[in-house]
Order: structure tokens, then C-alpha cells, then sequence
């Protein structure tokens, strides 16, 4: 089935809401201490992993991770999933976009899909990237999974990402009958950059009429690319993906016009000036992130619009926090809040 993706517009709308807006610099204290666990996982993690990432350091980023995040038998799970690989039409005029798409194998009709756009700051990864924690959800409340393959920038900036990703969507939507699911059943979901694009996609269905989604599940989201906030000064140069490596991602993605007047909420969803009539949400970030005042905002204006939103600030979480130790305690508390989350809302749909 070949679906068509009108070009990139909205109908009017109210203006873009201003960047959170960080308190004059005198009034912006020290940055919110690691939670204990966190800081020692991450003494290895600056190894490798340095917070501060500039465009010359991505050939050697991506090269570290030529590897499948997520090897074949960890996404099989002893026989709990099959799993494919799908190349399903992309947006007009482009490439088909890679789907990675795993169902379970126990009898039942499976509650719901979820489709998991990866993180990497739109510079980054792969449609394995993450999901070994969607997959967990998926053992315990019987959900298909479908993870998109997207075009990274700076080879291929704005709109090339989210489109590629609304093509995954429309497909899956349009094929959720095949997957064993209703097509109102779809919960996008992402991290990071994932859970920006996952914003984003959001919108784009509400604004071109696309599938009606279950919910959106933004974790510690990419989601503003102005960069001013007091949490984006706090964490600089420390934890992981700071003001350096979120203006190395925005530029990557938009060139010269990011932190402009001309961006467009579908890159950058933080720019929607109307919130209302999206899907209910749950959006976490750590108190110690560069993304926590652009995400607590971000909720905040799905709360005043109407949405059913849940918020949560992991006390001395640093940025990916889940990914990179998830045996802390707090790691283990976020992971089960989600989890929580999703099972609350496909019992109540």
C-alpha cells in the first residue's frame, strides 16, 4: 500500500509560545545534585561518552555504534516475539523507511501497538536504539512494537526525520488490522530526540487528520531549539548531552535558522502555539538535564490546553538516565511509573 504525505503546513494557528525563559543569571543557582547512583554510573559513561558533543566528534560517535543496538536473540526473548524487518513506502519523493516490527507470540489478541521513534539527538542511532525497555512493556501488557528507521541529520535535515517518521505512522496505523490491533490502539512513544519526533508526529495526526492515536509517551524529550533555559545553563559541560551537544543537534537538523523565528513546531514541537485536541501524555525528565524547564513547560501547556498529562522530575536524574543504569533505584522507579502509565491508559480505552 502506497500512502501519500501532503507537504509540510498547518492550518492557521496561534503564534508560537516563547522559549522558557531562564531567570536572570544571578538568580540561577548551582546545578541539582546526581542522585548517588547515577553519579557513580556515570564516572565510566565520561569515558566514552563526553557531554559537550560537537559536529566534528559524530563520524567517531557514529562509529562507535556501527553494531545493532539490540542483537537479534535480545529482541526474540527466548521465542516471546517474532521479529521483521518491513521497508514500507516513505514520504513522496523520498526513500521507503525501515520498519522493525515485533509481536508476541502468546495467544491473544494484542492490546495495543506501540510505535517507538530512537533517540540520538537527530544525529544518532538506530531503530534498535531503546527498545529494549518498549519490549519490556510489551512482555508485560501484550503490545506489538514497531520501531521506525529515520534519516538523520545533517545528511538529511528538517523535514526528512519527522516525515520519515509519519510515513512509519501512517503505515502502521493502516496496517494495525494485520498487527492484531485496532488502529485506535497506537501509542507513539520515544526518548530524547525519539520523544521529540514522537511529539511531533502527535501533531502532524492531529493536523492532517491522521490516525486518531491512543496516547504519546515523551521521554525526557528534545523538544525546543532555543536553548535558553536556566537547566540548559546549570548542566553545562556535565551528565550527558548538554547546551554544547543540543546546539550541535539543532544546527545538524535546521542549520542556520535554529533558534530563529521560522521554526516549525514539527521539527521543534516546543514552537506549537495550540496544544489542544492532542493525545493523553505522559512526559518524565531528570531535575539534573538540559531538557528539564523546555519538558516541565512542555506539560504544563498540555495541561493548560485540555490534555490528560502525567509529569514526573526524577530527582537527580541526568539526561537518559534509564538507558545508562538501569538497575538504579531510581531508574527502576521511572521504568515502572511508564509501564504504570500505559497500562492505565489502553485499560482505560
Amino acid at each position: 500500500m502506497t500512502v501519500s504525505n501532503p507537504p509540510l503546513s498547518s492550518p492557521a494557528a496561534p503564534a508560537a509560545p516563547a522559549a522558557p525563559a531562564a531567570p536572570a543569571a544571578a538568580t540561577v543557582g548551582p546545578p541539582p545534585p546526581f542522585d548517588p547512583e547515577l553519579a557513580a554510573a556515570l564516572e565510566p559513561l565520561a569515558k566514552f561518552l563526553t557531554p559537550s558533543i560537537t559536529p566534528e566528534m559524530l563520524p567517531r560517535l557514529r562509529a562507535a555504534s556501527v553494531a545493532p543496538s539490540v542483537p537479534d536473540e535480545q529482541l526474540h526473548r527466548d521465542g516471546a516475539f517474532t521479529v521483521q524487518e518491513l521497508s514500507v513506502p516513505g514520504p513522496p519523493g523520498a526513500p521507503e523507511v525501515g520498519l522493525l516490527v515485533c509481536r508476541p507470540t502468546a495467544s491473544g489478541t494484542p492490546a495495543a501497538v506501540v510505535y517507538h521513534v530512537h533517540g540520538g539527538g537527530m544525529i544518532m542511532g538506530d531503530n534498535r536504539a531503546g527498545v529494549t525497555e518498549i519490549l519490556d512493556w510489551a512482555e508485560a501488557l501484550h503490545l506489538v512494537v514497531v520501531s521506525v528507521e529515520y534519516r538523520l541529520a545533517p545528511e538529511h535535515p528538517h523535514p526528512a526525520p519527522v516525515e520519515d517518521c509519519y510515513a512509519g505512522l501512517l503505515w502502521t496505523a493502516a496496517h494495525a488490522g494485520e498487527l492484531g490491533v485496532d488502529s485506535g490502539r497506537v501509542v507513539v512513544a520515544g526518548t530524547s530526540a525519539g520523544g521529540g519526533l514522537a511529539a511531533a508526529i502527535a501533531l502532524l495526526a492531529r493536523d492532517r487528520g491522521g490516525p486518531a492515536l491512543a496516547g504519546q509517551l515523551l521521554m525526557c524529550p528534545m523538544l525546543d531549539d532555543r536553548g535558553g533555559t536556566a537547566s540548559t545553563a546549570q548542566m553545562a559541560g556535565l551528565g550527558v548531552w548538554d547546551g554544547t551537544s543540543n546546539r550541535t543537534g539543532w544546527t545538524a537538523l535546521l542549520g542556520d535558522g535554529a533558534g530563529g523565528p521560522d521554526v516549525s513546531p514539527y521539527a521543534a514541537p516546543a514552537r506549537a502555539g495550540d496544544l489542544t485536541g492532542l493525545p493523553p501524555a505522559f512526559v518524565d525528565v531528570g531535575s539534573a538535564e538540559t531538557f528539564r524547564d523546555e519538558d516541565i513547560d512542555y506539560a504544563t501547556r498540555l495541561l493548560r490546553a485540555g490534555v490528560q498529562t502525567e509529569l514526573h522530575v526524577w530527582p537527580g536524574g541526568f539526561h537518559g538516565f534509564t538507558l545508562f543504569a538501569p538497575q538504579a533505584r531510581i531508574s527502576q522507579e521511572c521504568a515502572a511509573a511508564r509501564l504504570n502509565w500505559l497500562r492505565r491508559l489502553l485499560t482505560a480505552a
